[in-house]
This record gives C-alpha cells, structure tokens and sequence, in this order.
C-alpha cells in the first residue's frame, strides 16, 4: 500500500486500476459495504488483508434494496470518517460510487434468487434480495475479484450471494466471516447508532433469545418449545415489536420442520424506528433431528 487508500468515484477509473494491480500479480479482494463503517466492517477487512492482496472496499448506499424511502434517506454516512477507517485497516483502494454512476438509466435488468429470499427478512422487505443481489452483481462485474467477504450476521444475504456466485459462475470465492459483538452481545451495526441510550440498553435481549433457544436444543427440546421459550423471553421487553424468530436450514434460509444440523437460528425486531437482525449459527452436538415444526407468522 502506498500511504493512503485511494478514493475513486467512477467505474472506468475502478477497472483500469484493478487491471494493472492484477497485471502486477495481485490478488483483487472485494469488500462490499454501505459505509458508516464499524469494527464489524474492520474484520471483513482484516480478513481481506493477505499478502498479495489488493484490497477494494466498495461504499454505496444502493437505492434499489430500500424498500422504505424514509430508511434510504436515514442511512447516513460520512465518507470521509469511512475513507480514514479504510486507512487504518491498510484498505488499498475506495469504490464509493454515486447512484448515477452505478445506475445512470433506470434498472431494468435484476438479478433474483428464488426461494431464499422467501422468509425472515424477504417476507417482511419486498424486492429487499433482488436489489442486493443486483448490486453485488454489478460490484462483481465492475471490480472482477477473486475473492469477496460478506459478515455472517446478514446470514440470508450470505446465503444468497453464495447462491448467486454459484448458480451464475461467477469465478469468485465467498468468504463468510463470523459477526463481531459488543461485549454485551449484541451485535455490530451501522443501524445500532441511531438507538436511543434506552433502546440500547434493550437490545442485547435479541442475542440472550438467540442463545436460549440454542441452549434449550441443545438440552433436547424441539423446535417450537425452543423458539416458544425465546419468544416469551423477548415478550418481557415491550420495546421489542418481534418481526420473526425462526429456526432455518443454514443453506436454504428455510424454516425447519425437521432437519439435520447445520441450521441458524434467526431474529428481526424493531426497536423504536430502528430494525435490528441478528442470528447464530447451531450445530446439533449428537448430529440427531431437530424436531418441531416453525411457523413465519406471529400473534
């Protein structure tokens, strides 16, 4: 690295770069992120930072995956404090591109993955995975890396652009990387800035459902006393408005009626005017089915 993590605006500029740090025997790593960056972007980063990589961290806040316009225009971000973090974590080059640079003529052509976006997040943000998917295709297209590094706290997302990379043949290797947590457990988002201190205090519950339900599995409980339990937990907090909680295959975003390990379990609430989704990983200690059947909706 040179000194200073160059900010370029425009896709032209991103691909001429990108091809001569290539040429030069580079590998292109790919960093994907909306900006008002945090500790939880730093270990995409970390992550990124191998030797002979060259390391691209893109900055868009993408239109098209909003489906509230009011969350689109409360998504700030300061782009210098974001250039400044990209410095320190030894970030190579900024692709922080306007919506008319990424988008000069309304969007026809989208990108969808079907059936994964079906449940958790995609029941309850309509269109949300196909302007994901679109972006990260674009991005992929644009920048050409080899590798790319998404956070498993978006897990669905994961999922999907895991799909996408393969159903599409894309040449690119998807690096998951484990979510980042406050020491309280809740975990890190660019979306936690805008809770009220009292909100604050609140959320770490979503993390101690996640694990009483993980727990309560484990022990040999079935699905619905589990999820059951977690939910009575989080109805102790009236702040907490429950959007899903749910038990799905890891791989299919799927709520589970009976499945083999590995699964995730998953939760999206809202705290105030801020939505907060957070899930963990679960793998069955004896291998054994998982029983009980999962429902999307809620009372």
């Amino acid at each position: 690295m040179s000194g200073a993590a160059e900010l370029v605006t425009t896709i032209a500029e991103v691909r001429r770069k990108v091809a001569l740090s290539r040429r030069g025997g580079s590998v292109i790593s790919l960093v994907p992120t909306m900006g008002a960056l945090h500790e939880g972007h730093g270990a995409l980063m970390d992550c990124a930072r191998r030797p002979g990589n060259f390391v691209v961290v893109s900055i868009f806040v993408n239109p098209i995956q909003f489906d509230r316009p009011d969350d689109y225009r409360a998504y700030a971000i300061d782009l210098d404090e974001d250039v400044r973090f990209c410095l320190a974590r030894g970030v190579d080059m900024v692709f922080a591109p306007t919506a008319a640079e990424m988008y000069p003529e309304p969007q026809r052509a989208y990108v969808e993955v079907a059936g994964l976006g079906d449940h958790l997040c995609g029941r309850f943000r309509p269109g949300h995975f196909r302007g994901v998917a679109t972006v990260v295709a674009k991005l992929f297209a644009i920048v050409q890396p080899d590798q790319a590094f998404f956070g498993e706290k978006d897990a669905q997302q994961l999922a999907i652009i895991q799909r996408m990379t393969s159903d599409l043949d894309f040449p690119i290797e998807i690096v998951p990387v484990p979510t980042v947590r406050e020491p309280d457990g809740l975990a890190l988002s660019s979306r936690n800035r805008r809770l009220t201190p009292e909100e604050r205090r609140v959320a770490p519950a979503l993390y101690r459902a996640l694990e009483l339900a993980r727990d309560r599995i484990t022990a040999g409980a079935g699905v619905v006393s589990a999820r059951q339990s977690a939910l009575a937990a989080l109805g102790e907090f009236p702040e907490i408005r429950v959007e899903y909680f749910e038990v799905v295959d890891a791989a299919t975003m799927e709520p589970v009626v009976q499945v083999t390990a590995p699964a995730r379990i998953a939760v999206a609430a809202r705290l105030g005017n801020t939505r907060l989704i957070d899930n963990i990983r679960f793998q069955h200690p004896c291998g054994s089915l998982l029983q009980g059947t999962v429902r999307n909706s809620l009372s």
